[in-house]
């Protein structure tokens, strides 16, 4: 009897389609898209996204230009003026980009348009080395560190080549003769050298770079802030699927067949369910934010208008899929399993389960054809870079018009029930 069970099961197994995809084919699709997304970033440095830098020197001495030399120089960073920042352009070579002003490389930093900035300006006490600044957004984990390393040693590497340029040539020591303190120990001993360099440019102690976090230090709960949106939106999706599989039941036990005989369209059908997704969408996001806000902390009602008009776009458009996927599928059955792979690879290559900003540049890029990139900028950039409704046009505009193609390739695809 027991074998008769396994081949049974077996059996079952190998005419549900549905099951099989979802045992065979969905772990190993998964495990690709994260081994894209992770394992890139060992094999070789082109596939490792390169941290885009701006950098502002308000001393103009010959530490802070060489410092800013060897911080072009890192193969690791992208130099950007506020030009090309702002219009998100392509990396310009080495040496083209243009130093910004101090208020330029916040205003950068808090856009999104660069992780970070630098900015050498004037030492407080005399005879000090220039303040250095690194202005990092928090959102980025990766790459503020990696950019104050590599500040540091570029700052540091400086520091050294001018004290050696500053330094008077070593006499020769004669037999016995005690020895000169040498050039690094001089760096930080102005009197070990004597008066015969006075004008060797000496400071206290080495260079200290001061981190300054521009958005992440004003936030209640930067963490909840930081993924709110991303989970919010994956499970809108699921929602918005799940509810549009009534319009499959409907043609699986002939009501849709007698709807249609009635007055009602095909046309008016669609835009009943679009409209219906859409409200429970709305609520949906609603109850979600306000539950943010009650207990963890989301600072829902100073961006009031940005996330009205987000959440409008947002449950629109997650709507307009749905009824996409549902008519595409045959069973209700089949929008389960098709959804879900649909949903959660959208969900990794936009931003709903990693950071985008973890991923290479190609895979990047690969996630502007998702849904969900751009509802998950839309909502940081109200929420977290605390940005206005005019800076969030772009999202608004692509969720628009992808939610306007998604219900017209709904109803295109729904002919076939009108024909039957």
């Amino acid at each position: 009897m027991i074998w008769t069970i396994l081949q049974v099961s077996f059996r079952r197994l190998k005419n549900n389609r549905s099951e099989l995809l979802l045992t065979f084919l969905v772990p190993i699709l998964f495990f690709s898209i994260f081994a894209l997304i992770f394992g890139s970033r060992g094999t070789s440095g082109t596939s490792i996204p390169k941290i885009k830098v701006a950098l502002s020197d308000q001393v103009g001495s010959g530490v802070t230009r060489r410092a800013i030399e060897l911080i072009r120089e890192q193969n690791s960073l992208r130099v950007t003026d506020s030009h090309s920042a702002l219009l998100h352009a392509d990396s310009l070579e080495k040496d083209l980009a243009q130093l910004v002003e101090p208020h330029e490389a916040e205003y950068l930093v808090r856009r999104g348009s660069v992780p970070a900035a630098v900015i050498f300006s004037a030492p407080t006490t005399e005879g000090s080395f220039p303040t250095i600044e690194l202005l990092s957004d928090s959102y980025d984990q990766v790459s503020g560190q990696i950019l104050s390393a590599l500040v540091q040693k570029s700052v540091m590497t400086a520091f050294a080549e001018e004290q050696r340029k500053a330094a008077p040539p070593m006499p020769v020591q004669a037999p016995g003769q005690v020895p000169v303190p040498s050039v690094q120990s001089a760096a930080f001993a102005p009197d070990a050298l004597g008066p015969s360099a006075p004008n060797l440019p000496v400071f206290a102690e080495p260079p200290t770079i001061q981190s300054v976090d521009v958005l992440g230090g004003k936030k209640t709960n930067p963490v909840i802030a930081m993924y709110a949106a991303g989970i919010a939106v994956m499970f809108l999706l699921f929602s918005a699927t799940t509810a549009s599989g009534s319009l499959l039941e409907e043609r699986e036990n002939s009501t849709l067949d007698r709807l249609l005989c009635s007055r009602l369209s095909m046309d008016q059908l669609l835009l009943g369910k679009w409209s219906y997704l859409t409200i429970v969408g709305i609520v949906q996001m609603a109850l979600m934010f306000c539950w943010g806000s009650l207990v963890f902390g989301i600072d829902l009602v100073n961006h009031l208008e940005g996330f009205i008009a987000m959440t409008l776009v947002t449950a629109g458009a997650s709507a307009s899929f749905a009824l996409l996927l549902a008519s595409l599928c045959k069973s209700r059955t089949q929008l389960s399993w098709v959804s879900t792979i649909v949903i959660l690879s959208m969900s990794a290559l936009g931003g709903s389960m990693v950071p985008r900003y973890l991923m290479s540049e190609s895979m990047q890029r690969a996630g502007l054809l998702t849904f969900n990139a751009w509802a998950l900028e839309g909502y940081n950039k109200i929420f977290w870079r605390d940005l206005k409704l005019p800076d969030i046009e772009l999202e608004l505009g692509v969720l628009t018009l992808c939610g306007f193609c998604f219900i017209v390739a709904a109803r295109i695809f729904a002919i076939r029930w009108e024909r039957t």
